[in-house]
């Protein structure tokens, strides 16, 4: 598939938005699998911070440290040959000063990152518009924020009163006006990301939020039904039925584009 597909670019995934056309993403943490998402067709590979849970064995996403994102970032850069590259910057790496948030992006990008994703609304405009004055693609992340879990009470759905919704509203907007060109929802009810979607002129990516946005994302380890324990409520196990990973990774993207995966009664809020 790569053969026939050129570099997917930020405009690229602009213009899939503005058209309707769905955008598949997976989460990416080494070359082969960089390597055989895109021959699978997947738009976008996120180098997340989730790697302290299917990698690390960590309860949270908290102690992963830049240096280790930088790393996989570099790894999965030199498997990719077509798909968008979205780096997480680690919880830690952005929560100081603006010029520390840049260094921190800096390094992402470096390591081959097209764009690097931040989670919070709010105090994160600033830092958001700090980075793409100064030429780093970014990309929000609201709803139910991983790295914050604690603060947030857990894991919880964000968004299901007006005053919650409203509040993830105007941080969307605020994102939005600061410059963040694409935006992750997770966890959050599929009416209201849908309505953000058709609202914001940036790509909305959902996980657990609902076949309205404008793609879907998922952890690769859980897709795969690699990840023990139960599993969130929005994974659907891709395996189940495929002859090979390769399969469950098309399948995946074939579903995301046809819109047949999430299901909104089965997967959402």
């Amino acid at each position: 598939m790569t053969t026939e597909r050129k570099p997917v670019s930020l405009q690229r995934l602009l213009d899939m938005h503005a058209s309707g056309e769905k955008i598949a993403m997976l989460t990416c943490y080494d070359a082969a699998f960089a390597h055989l998402q895109d021959e699978a067709g997947v738009d976008v590979v996120l180098v997340g911070d989730s790697l302290g849970n299917v990698l690390q064995g960590q309860p949270t996403t908290a102690p992963v440290e830049l240096e280790e994102m930088v790393y996989h970032t570099r790894c999965v850069a030199r498997g990719r040959r077509t798909a968008f590259i979205v780096g997480d910057l680690p919880f830690g790496s952005y929560q100081g000063t603006l010029a520390e948030t840049w260094h921190s992006a800096a390094a992402l990008v470096k390591a081959g990152a097209h764009m690097v994703k931040l989670e919070g609304g709010g105090w994160t405009a600033p830092a958001v518009r700090y980075l793409v004055e100064r030429g780093i693609p970014v990309c929000a992340h609201l709803g139910f924020t991983p790295q914050t879990v604690t603060a947030l009470g857990g894991f919880k759905v964000q968004g299901r009163d007006e005053a919650s919704a409203a509040r993830l509203r105007a941080h969307a907007q605020e994102l939005v006006e600061a410059g963040a060109q694409m935006l992750v929802l997770e966890m959050v009810p599929a009416a209201l990301a849908a309505e953000l979607t058709q609202s914001l002129p940036i790509p909305v990516i959902g996980i657990g939020a609902g076949v309205g946005c404008s793609g879907q994302v998922l952890v690769l380890h859980d897709m795969l039904n690699i990840t023990p324990g139960r599993k969130p409520r929005f994974v659907k196990n891709f395996m189940q039925g495929a002859a090979s990973v390769q399969e469950a990774v098309q399948r995946y993207v074939a579903e995301v584009k046809a819109r047949t995966f999430p299901e909104d009664a089965v997967h959402g809020f």
